[in-house]
C-alpha cells in the first residue's frame, strides 16, 4: 500500500464499526481493490432490499461500467487528499434509480488494508418527471441540507426550510461591524468571518466547523460556492450544509475503541507494563538503532526463582501484587537505559539499548538481580516475600540479528542459570 495513504484510519474488521449500527442512515463500506462492498448496516441492507449482511458482500457487480469505477477511484482519491466528499450518487436499488446526496470518507479496510470509501447517506432526492426549475425548487424546499444564499457580507438572500429550522433561535440583522447572520452561525464567530473571507477570495470552498442550531453544537460540513442572483446579477455565495455530527462521533468512538484494543494488546493487564506484543512491534526500530555508529541492543530474559509456591500458598491475588511489584522495579531499575516488558506468567524480558559497553550490561543485570531479590512486603502479610531471579543475557549481533533470536539465545542462557543453581546471571 502507497505511503501516501498512511494517514487514513485503517478498520481492521467488521467489529471496529459496530457503532454504525447506531446510526438511522445509511453507511457502507465499498472496497475498491475488490470492487465490492465490505459492510453495510442495517439500513443500508434496507436500502438494497437486502436481509443479511453476506448478501451485499457478495453482490454481483460484475456488470460495472469502467467508468463507474473510475468515478469510485476518483472519489477515493478526493476524499484521502480533501477528508470528505459530498456529491450527489445515482444507484439502482431493486433496478430503480435512486438520486441520493452521499458523503464520502476514505478509509484502509481488512488486514490487506485494501483502499475504500464509507458512504454516509441521510438525504434522497427523487427526480421522477417534475420539469427542471420545479425540480429544484421542490428539492431546495423538501432536503434535509440546509441551504442558504448570502450576500458578500454574510446576509441572507434566500434560505430553505431546513436551515430556516436549523437557525431560527437567531435574529436577522443589528449583529455590529464584522458580524453578520452568516458569521452568528458558527459557534466561534470569527471562525465564521474567516471561511467568509476565505470563500470570497476563493470563490468557494469546503469547511466543517462546529455551528450553533437551535438543536445545539453540531458539526457540519459546509460547501460554499459562487453563484448570481438571477435577477439582479449580483454575487452571492450559496451555501450547502451538512450535518456531519453522527460521523463524527462514531469516528472518535472508533478511534477510542482503537486505542482501547491497542492498551489491551501492548500492555500487561496484571503489572499495567508492556507486552510481549509491545516489545515485538519495537523490532524494527530497535535493530535499526543497534546497526548505527555506538548503537546497543542487549536482550535480558528473567525467571522468578520460587513464584510458584507464592501462589500456591498465598493465592493469586497476592501472586499478582508480587509481580506487580517486581514490574516496578524492574521498570525503575533499567528506565534510564531500556525498558521492562512482562511476556507471561513469571518470565519478563529487558531490552537495553543505551549500553554499548557490555561490562555495563552486566553491571546493570546484577542491579536488576539485587533489585528482585529484596524483600516484598504486601498488606495483611506478616513476613516480607523473598524471591529471586535468574538472569540470561543476550548480545546483538553476537547472538543474533533478529529479536526471536536474541530472545531464544536469553532464554537458553537463562535456563542454565536455573539448572545450575538459580539466583544469577549468565551470558549466552
Amino acid at each position: 500500500m502507497s505511503k501516501q495513504y498512511d494517514h487514513l484510519i485503517h478498520i481492521k474488521d467488521h467489529s471496529e464499526v459496530a457503532l454504525y449500527e447506531l446510526i438511522p442512515d445509511v453507511v457502507w463500506i465499498f472496497d475498491l481493490d475488490k470492487h465490492g462492498w465490505w459492510w453495510g448496516n442495517s439500513a443500508a441492507l434496507s436500502f438494497w432490499g437486502l436481509n443479511e449482511l453476506d448478501e451485499l458482500i457478495n453482490k454481483d457487480l460484475s456488470g460495472d461500467t469502467q467508468g463507474a469505477k473510475d468515478r469510485t477511484a476518483q472519489t477515493f482519491e478526493l476524499a484521502a487528499k480533501n477528508g470528505l466528499t459530498i456529491d450527489p450518487w445515482t444507484t439502482y436499488p431493486n433496478g430503480k434509480p435512486k438520486t441520493l446526496y452521499m458523503r464520502h470518507r476514505a478509509v484502509l479496510v481488512g488486514p490487506d488494508k485494501h483502499r475504500a470509501i464509507i458512504a454516509f447517506i441521510n438525504e434522497e432526492v427523487n427526480l421522477g418527471d417534475t420539469p427542471e426549475n420545479l425540480l429544484l425548487v421542490e428539492a431546495m424546499r423538501y432536503t434535509q441540507v440546509l441551504v442558504t444564499s448570502f450576500t458578500y457580507a454574510g446576509e441572507p438572500v434566500v434560505e430553505n426550510p431546513a436551515a430556516t429550522e436549523a437557525y431560527k433561535h437567531l435574529k436577522r440583522g443589528g449583529f455590529g461591524p464584522e458580524r453578520s447572520y452568516f458569521t452568528e452561525r458558527f459557534l466561534d464567530p470569527e471562525q465564521g468571518a474567516q471561511v467568509l473571507a476565505q470563500a470570497i477570495e476563493l470563490q468557494g470552498g469546503q469547511w466543517t466547523c462546529e455551528v450553533q442550531t437551535s438543536n445545539g453544537v453540531k458539526s457540519h460540513t459546509l460547501d460554499l460556492r459562487v453563484t448570481r442572483h438571477p435577477l439582479t446579477g449580483e454575487f452571492l455565495l450559496l451555501v450547502s450544509e451538512y450535518d456531519v455530527s453522527p460521523l463524527h462521533a462514531a469516528l472518535r468512538s472508533a478511534h477510542e475503541a482503537q486505542a482501547k484494543l491497542r492498551q489491551l494488546a501492548h500492555y500487561d493487564a496484571v503489572t499495567g507494563i508492556p507486552s510481549m506484543n509491545y516489545l515485538l512491534e519495537k523490532e524494527s526500530e530497535l535493530i535499526e538503532r543497534a546497526q548505527q555508529p555506538n548503537g546497543a541492543l542487549s536482550i535480558l530474559y528473567l525467571d522468578l526463582d520460587g513464584f510458584k509456591a507464592v501462589n500456591d500458598s498465598q493465592g493469586h491475588e497476592a501472586g499478582n501484587q508480587v509481580l506487580t511489584r517486581i514490574a516496578e522495579r524492574l521498570v525503575n531499575t533499567v528506565k534510564d537505559y531500556g525498558q521492562a516488558v512482562r511476556i507471561g506468567g513469571d518470565e519478563f524480558v529487558i531490552w537495553l539499548d543505551k549500553l554499548p559497553n557490555l561490562e555495563d550490561v552486566h553491571a546493570l543485570a546484577d542491579k536488576v538481580l539485587t533489585a528482585v531479590c529484596e524483600g516484598i512486603n504486601l498488606p495483611n502479610q506478616t513476613a516480607p516475600i523473598n524471591l529471586t531471579t535468574s538472569i540470561g543475557v543476550a548480545h546483538y549481533p553476537q547472538h543474533g540479528t533478529r529479536l526471536e533470536t536474541l530472545i531464544q539465545a536469553a532464554d537458553s542462557a537463562m535456563y542454565r542459570v536455573k539448572k545450575s543453581g538459580k539466583c544469577a546471571v549468565a551470558e549466552s
